[in-house]
C-alpha cells in the first residue's frame, strides 16, 4: 500500500528585520570597544609584582617588537621623538611619559628610548602588567 503525500509545506524564516538587528549589533560593538581601550597598539607588557596607578595627564610612548614607535598612539619615528616631546612638554610644568615597550625588546633598547627622557629632564615611567 503505498501512502502519496501530496502536502509539501516548506519551513521559512522571516529575515526582514535581520539586516537591522546586525547593524545595530555591529554598532554597539565597535562604540562599546573603543571605549574599553583608547589604546590599541598591542604589546605584550613586562610583568610586576605590585604596580602603581598614576592619575594625571600622561604622554604614552608606545614601542613594538619590532621597533616602531607610537607617541600618543600616533606613529612616530625614533628620530622625531626627542622633538615631538619637547613640544608637547612646554606648557606641563611636571610632564610624566608613560613608557609602553614590548617584553621581548632588549634592555639597550628602552636605555636608547630612556635617555631621550633624562635629556629632556622628563619623568619617564615604564608601564608593566601586574601578575595575576
Amino acid at each position: 500500500m503505498k501512502i502519496d503525500r501530496s502536502t509539501n509545506s516548506d519551513a521559512e524564516v522571516y529575515l526582514g528585520s535581520f539586516n537591522d538587528i546586525m547593524f545595530f549589533l555591529l554598532l554597539f560593538f565597535l562604540i562599546v570597544s573603543t571605549m574599553v581601550n583608547p589604546s590599541v597598539i598591542k604589546l605584550m607588557l613586562p610583568k610586576a609584582s605590585s604596580g602603581q596607578t598614576i592619575s594625571k595627564v600622561n604622554i604614552n610612548l608606545s614601542v613594538t617588537k619590532d621597533l616602531h614607535y607610537f607617541l600618543n598612539d600616533k606613529p612616530i619615528s625614533f628620530q622625531e621623538i626627542e622633538p615631538t616631546l619637547t613640544a608637547l612638554i612646554k606648557n606641563n610644568k611636571e610632564p610624566t611619559v608613560i613608557l609602553r615597550t614590548d617584553s621581548e625588546l632588549t634592555i639597550q633598547q628602552i636605555v636608547d628610548v630612556l635617555e631621550i627622557g633624562n635629556r629632556l629632564k622628563i619623568k619617564m615611567v615604564l608601564a608593566t602588567q601586574s601578575r595575576q
